[in-house]
């Protein structure tokens, strides 16, 4: 019973994972669209929706790299 508490919660970890993944490609992807037709972005800043051009927004990586073992196979 525990090993299938384990692989279940490996399994939910690595599907968030892929869809943290998936989010960073659509928001790299919607800021080049917007730098090419120059039009703003609407961004949640201090608590209220503001626009923002697009050549003032950076995507950055993350700091770390999210890994998982192969002990929990």
């Amino acid at each position: 019973m525990k090993a299938n508490k384990i692989k279940k919660k490996l399994s939910n970890m690595l599907l968030a994972f892929r869809a943290e993944e998936a989010l960073k490609k659509v928001v790299a992807k919607v800021i080049a669209d917007h730098r090419r037709s120059g039009e703003p972005i609407a961004i949640w800043r201090d608590g209220k929706a503001v626009l923002v051009h697009p050549e003032e927004l950076a995507v950055h990586e993350p700091k770390c790299k999210y890994t998982t073992t192969k002990e929990h196979k």
